[in-house]
């Protein structure tokens, strides 16, 4: 018993107050709203459903950074970028097939071809970055790939603004996405947030099929666990990299047009925040981990659509979801303190670590 309360310092002291304080504030805030009674079951359902298609969105921003640290321990902040250039890419698709007439005439292909360029597009800026940023630093200390990760990401950005200028666009409307309907006679869900929740799930399930059952995601998890021995037995190191860059990477440009097909605007610097909120719901669920960062992503979109109206509502502050990056990160800060290693990760080793 000694040895365990010897092990605890002041500042380890001082950072437990401070997750027990916000977890009491929390506590104290959904007391005092749900007593309050001024949302109805309808109204909180909406919030669910809401943060469960938002959180689809960041958890497949999610798998590319789980992906890329799994296998090369670093921690990838221009993968929001990829993001953003495959959303891009994609309104200038969907766009093109608005012009010609084919978004009306067959709306299911002009969204498969907006698909298939957002992924292409974001596919060849990560296969870029890590050919030219990322490979020749790969022997170089942690901290030098991640400050050019950060330097990629400012470069990709304002490359974007040069190109295609400052000004907010607007995703064409789709006529077949608009809508809604009704479940059980309470449940009103939009046609989009379903279209969104189902290509998630699907992106996700097929992607963690790869990885488990093919012969190349078996072989993508051997160079996770040591890159040496999987090279002496026969495995091309460098190639499993640029793959698992690839995947992630289509993950993202498949969530770049499902966030515009939500929110609609695509601008040069719409890939910090997701991007942010992504990399805030890896950690939450295990980076590393792909279930972890799926989960991690639902978690966090509930969280962030839920949690201001329920946690500060009661409190009588009059725009509670103004603040709602601050309750995101604020779970972000809990998950650290309470459970470092995330919701399914794994406990680090020191040679990981």
């Amino acid at each position: 018993m000694r040895k365990s309360f010897g092990r605890f310092t002041m500042i380890d002291l001082f950072v437990w107050l401070i997750g027990v304080s916000i977890l009491a504030v929390v506590v104290y805030g959904s007391i005092l709203t749900l007593l309050q009674g001024e949302y109805s079951i309808k109204q909180w359902l909406d919030f669910v459903i809401f943060g469960v298609a938002q959180g689809s969105v960041y958890a497949l921003i999610a798998l590319g950074y789980t992906l890329v640290y799994g296998i090369l321990r670093m921690i990838n902040f221009a993968h929001s970028e990829v993001f953003m250039g495959g959303a891009f890419l994609g309104y200038y698709a969907l766009t093109a097939a608005d012009r010609t007439g084919l978004l009306d005439a067959n709306p299911w292909v002009s969204i498969l071809i907006t698909l298939g360029v957002a992924m292409l597009t974001s596919v060849t800026i990560a296969v870029l970055l890590e050919r030219i940023a990322y490979r020749p630093l790969r022997g170089a200390p942690r901290l030098v790939p991640l400050i050019t990760a950060i330097g990629a990401s400012y470069f990709l950005q304002y490359m974007f603004r040069g190109l295609f200028g400052t000004q907010n666009r607007a995703y064409p409307d789709i006529d077949i996405l608009k809508g809604t309907w009704t479940l059980f006679g309470i449940i009103t869900i939009q046609k989009i947030q379903v279209v969104v929740i189902l290509a998630a799930a699907l992106m996700m399930t097929l992607l963690y099929l790869f990885v488990q059952r093919t012969r190349t995601g078996k072989a993508m998890r051997a160079v996770s666990e040591d890159k040496a021995v999987a090279a002496l037995m026969g495995i091309d190191v460098d190639a499993m990299i640029v793959r698992t860059f690839v995947l992630g990477a289509a993950a993202a440009g498949v969530a770049g047009v499902l966030y515009c097909f939500m929110f609609r605007v695509v601008a040069f610097y719409m890939g910090f925040i997701p991007g942010i909120k992504a990399f805030t719901a890896a950690v939450l669920g295990g980076i590393g981990n792909l279930p972890g960062a799926f989960l991690g992503g639902l978690f966090l979109g509930i969280v962030e659509s839920v949690g201001p109206t329920l946690f500060l509502s009661g409190y009588g502050i009059p725009a509670p979801y103004q603040l709602k990056d601050v309750i995101a990160f604020s779970m972000l800060v809990l998950v650290l303190i309470f459970r470092p290693s995330g919701i399914l990760g794994e406990r680090i080793t020191q040679t990981k670590a």
